[in-house]
């Protein structure tokens, strides 16, 4: 189990040191996202905001990352 968590560490840190902004480009689509479907979608997905919220995580993580590596 520890030598597959790793092996996806290795993966994970090689994969995104060149691409360093992709983490929290994807995270700003994801706020923009839950601002234009505010507009059109109407149920818990809305009154949640629940992209707003996983946009933010995936933004700070990126971010988080791009730091370190």
């Amino acid at each position: 189990m520890r030598g597959k968590f790793n092996q996806f560490l290795d993966w994970f840190s090689n994969y995104f040191a060149h691409r360093k902004g992709l983490l929290p480009l994807v995270g700003l689509i994801l706020i923009l996202a839950n601002f234009v479907l505010s507009f059109f979608i109407v149920g818990w997905v809305r009154d949640s905001n629940l992209f707003l919220h996983l946009g933010l995580l995936i933004a700070i993580f990126g971010f988080m990352v791009a730091w370190a590596l």
